[in-house]
C-alpha cells in the first residue's frame, strides 16, 4: 500500500460541473420555469373551455419559443453581472462569474437562445407574440441589468414591467391580442415583484452592498424597506381581486386569493413590526408559494367552477 495515498485522498478536488450544466444553469432554470408557468396561465385563461388539440400544439410551441428567450436574457444577465456575481455569496458559483464559460461564448449561447426562440414565435406563433417576448428580452436583459440595477434602488419597480410580462405573452400567443383580463395578470405579477425581491434583499444586504448595487436596503435602511414590503403587500391584495371584480374567475379563486393575499401581508406586517433574517426568508419562500398557488387557482377556477 502506498504510504501517500492517505494524503492523496484527503486531498479532494473541487468538483466542476459539465458545460452542459453550467450552460444549463447560466439560463437560470427556477426563475425561466416560473416564467413559463405564468405564460401557460395566461394562454389558459384566454382559451374558453377545454383547449382543442391545435390549441394545446400552439401553447406548447408558444411555451418553448417563450423558455428559450427567456434563457436567453437570464444568461445576457450572467454575461453583465459576472463581476457582481463573483462578489455575492448566492451567485458567485456561476461558470462566468468563476470564468468557467468565455464572454464570447456566452454572448454566443444568448444570441442562440434568443435568435431560435424568437424565430420560433414569429413563424410559428405570431409576430406580436414575438415582437412583446423580444421586447421583455431587451426590458430586462438592457434596461433593467444595464441601465436601472446599478443606478437607482427602484430598479425592482421599474424592471419589474419586463418580469411580469409572461402572462400577456402567453394571452397575445393565444389570442394575437392584449385584452384588460391579460393586463390584469400583468398588474398582479408587477405588485408582487418589489416585495418579493425587498424581502431576499433583507437578508442578503451585506451581499448587495459588497456588490455595490443600490438596493433599498442598501440605500435606505431595513425599516424603510420593511415598511415598504409591508405596503406593497397591502396593495397586491387589492389587485389579487380583480380576477374575481372582472368576472375572470369565480369563488374558488377568490377564497385562495383572499387567503394568500391575507398570508402575505401578515408576513409583510411581521416583518416590519419585529425583523430577524430568518423571518424575512421565510417572507421569500411565502412570496413565491404566493404567486405560484394563486395563479395555480385561476388555472383549476376556469375548469371547475
Amino acid at each position: 500500500m502506498n504510504p501517500n495515498d492517505s494524503t492523496a485522498s484527503a486531498t479532494v478536488a473541487p468538483f466542476v460541473p459539465s458545460k452542459f450544466a453550467q450552460f444549463y444553469a447560466l439560463t437560470k432554470p427556477r426563475v425561466v420555469q416560473l416564467i413559463v408557468f405564468c405564460a401557460l396561465i395566461g394562454m389558459v385563461l384566454a382559451v374558453p373551455g377545454v383547449p382543442g388539440l391545435a390549441e394545446v400544439k400552439l401553447a406548447l410551441v408558444a411555451c418553448a419559443g417563450i423558455w428559450l428567450v427567456a434563457g436567453a436574457a437570464a444568461a445576457f444577465n450572467c454575461l453583465v453581472e459576472q463581476q457582481i456575481d463573483a462578489k455575492m455569496k448566492r451567485t458567485a458559483w456561476r461558470a462566468t462569474a468563476q470564468g468557467q464559460i468565455s464572454n464570447p461564448l456566452t454572448l454566443t449561447f444568448a444570441a442562440a437562445l434568443g435568435g431560435l426562440g424568437s424565430l420560433i414565435l414569429y413563424i410559428w406563433v405570431n409576430p406580436l407574440t414575438m415582437w412583446l417576448t423580444f421586447a421583455t428580452f431587451v426590458g430586462y436583459a438592457v434596461v433593467y441589468t444595464v441601465i436601472l440595477k446599478p443606478l437607482t434602488p427602484q430598479n425592482i419597480v421599474i424592471g419589474g414591467a419586463s418580469g411580469a410580462m409572461p402572462p400577456v405573452l402567453g394571452w397575445a400567443a393565444m389570442t394575437g391580442n392584449v385584452s384588460p383580463e391579460a393586463l390584469i395578470l400583468f398588474l398582479i405579477i408587477f405588485l408582487w415583484t418589489p416585495p418579493h425581491f425587498w424581502a431576499l434583499a433583507l437578508y442578503r444586504v451585506e451581499d448587495y452592498r459588497k456588490s455595490g448595487l443600490p438596493m433599498l436596503p442598501v440605500t435606505h435602511g431595513n425599516e424603510f424597506t420593511r415598511l415598504q414590503v409591508f405596503l406593497y403587500t397591502l396593495v397586491l391584495f387589492a389587485a389579487c381581486m380583480l380576477p374575481f371584480v372582472f368576472r375572470m374567475s369565480g369563488w374558488l379563486y377568490l377564497m385562495a386569493a383572499v387567503v394568500l393575499s391575507f398570508g402575505f401581508s401578515w408576513y409583510g406586517w411581521r416583518l416590519w413590526r419585529n425583523y430577524s433574517d430568518a423571518l424575512a426568508r421565510k417572507t421569500f419562500r411565502f412570496s413565491l408559494i404566493h404567486l405560484s398557488v394563486l395563479f395555480a387557482a385561476l388555472l383549476l377556477d376556469h375548469y371547475l367552477v
